[in-house]
């Protein structure tokens, strides 16, 4: 059963004959002392909770339930519903232990996959069945206690439709759990689109999420869809998020709230269906403190947050993770198997890995190609590792009259060359995320290879 709670009776008989509509049984009381009698006798599967029951339109009335309700039924999800565009009650009120918010007027099709995504969390039954299923792992490689917690976490959050945001430093493997998320959802036959939101620029944002049709700015020759359209039914992956403009983060929000955005040059409203799943090594807490990052933005994101750990957090897995670059080298390669010596191995478990597992990679392929070809000692690691270290730290050359900014360019120049174009290394190198790396390269106008 879904209880409703709301003052105004029309809203109650519309949501009333929506939830029935959909196959719900629904119970709808017109305030707060209806709603904790209703609470105190029995267990609704999900609260749709009004934040005003007065003549006041300040929301305290709704927190002021939300917590009482709380208190009877706390594993019960509850959705508050909120007009006058009090965004900051609301976000408030997911603070206080909602489970997500609407405002009003609402998207019928939006409220009932949220309260679906809701139902389907909460419920035991369903996390029983995610368990019993064959879990993909999508070639993440380690057994440490923290990353097991995580998968843990994926394993029972893939089959539903909430909103992910994975944190954690570049090169941890953000991108491979958000893909182990889609793999395990049932959306895993659908498409898994990827967007780098950090190099995508401000002027391009919205031709490259939603499309754009021919001729509706200088350059357009041809239709093109956006991102979101390619990814309707499935999952879109926005990596870098906290790279994203201010301006651009509320035209994100309005397609992440309503599922409905519309195509450059075309005003006819588009609707989509898609699992959405952020990543960013940036501390997005900070900078919505700071103002940087929308807070609405940032609760509409991170219905679930997993934090992925750093390789130094998770040394126990490094032998496995050697094992498995080399194994994979050489046989993409022809090269024959090749032993790891103890001491090389112990050495590179010491190393701090401001790169993580991509560092990591970078180092063992490098190793490989200057050994013997039969053992990796603790001499060739030393030396390769001495050899990127040099790497990041030398710099252009300085002369007179060069700024920081010549020098930077400079640096990036020789990475790109360096690395051959790999972006991945060059931002590793530099010490620098992917995102800020395309940043650079705009500001200096460098480009891409």
């Amino acid at each position: 059963m879904i209880l409703v709670v709301d003052d105004d009776n029309v809203i109650r008989s519309s949501l009333s004959l929506l939830l029935k509509r959909a196959g719900y049984e629904a119970m709808a009381v017109p305030g707060a002392d209806e709603a904790l009698d209703v609470v105190r006798r029995e267990t609704p599967q999900l609260i749709l909770m009004d934040m005003n029951f007065s003549l006041s339109t300040d929301g305290r009335d709704g927190l002021t339930l939300l917590r009482q309700v709380k208190i009877f039924r706390p594993d019960v999800p509850v959705i508050l519903m909120t007009a006058w565009g009090s965004i900051q009650l609301a976000v408030d009120g997911i603070k206080a232990g909602a489970f997500d918010f609407i405002t009003k007027p609402w998207n019928n099709q939006a409220l009932l996959q949220r309260i679906d995504t809701a139902i389907q969390l909460s419920s035991s039954a369903s996390r029983n069945d995610n368990n019993s299923d064959v879990f993909d792992r999508c070639g993440i490689i380690g057994e440490s206690e923290q990353l097991q917690e995580v998968l843990s976490t994926v394993k029972r959050i893939a089959g539903t439709d909430a909103s992910v945001l994975v944190t954690g430093e570049s090169g941890t493997g953000k991108e491979l759990i958000a893909e182990a998320i889609h793999r395990n959802s049932r959306r895993r036959n659908e498409a898994f689109v990827k967007v780098n939101l950090g190099g995508i620029s401000q002027s391009l944002f919205e031709s490259e999420m939603f499309g754009h049709k021919k001729g509706s700015f200088t350059g357009a020759v041809s239709d093109r869809q956006g991102r979101f359209e390619l990814a309707d039914k499935g999952s879109i992956f926005l990596d870098e998020i906290g790279d994203l403009d201010k301006s651009c983060q509320v035209k994100l929000l309005r397609v992440l709230q309503d599922r409905t955005y519309e195509v450059l040059g075309d005003s006819r409203q588009r609707r989509t269906d898609v699992r959405v799943v952020c990543a960013t090594n940036a501390d997005l807490p900070a900078m919505v403190a700071d103002g940087r990052f929308r807070e609405d933005l940032f609760y509409r994101i991170n219905l679930i947050t997993l934090y992925l750990p750093p390789l130094r957090e998770r040394v126990d897995d490094i032998p496995l993770l050697v094992n498995h670059f080399i194994g994979t080298m050489c046989k993409t390669n022809g090269i024959r198997p090749v032993a790891v010596s103890n001491e090389a191995m112990q050495y590179m478990k010491t190393l701090p890995y401001p790169g993580n597992i991509r560092e990591l990679k970078n180092l063992v392929e490098r190793t490989l190609l200057i050994s013997d070809g039969i053992r990796i000692t603790l001499e060739d690691v030393r030396a390769s590792h001495g050899s990127t270290v040099s790497q990041r730290t030398a710099g252009a050359p300085l002369s007179d009259g060069m700024t920081l900014d010549d020098m930077e360019r400079q640096a990036i120049i020789q990475a790109i060359a360096r690395y051959k174009g790999n972006m991945s290394q060059v931002a590793v190198s530099l010490g620098i995320s992917r995102g800020a790396l395309y940043r650079r390269m705009e500001k200096y106008g460098i480009p891409s290879v």
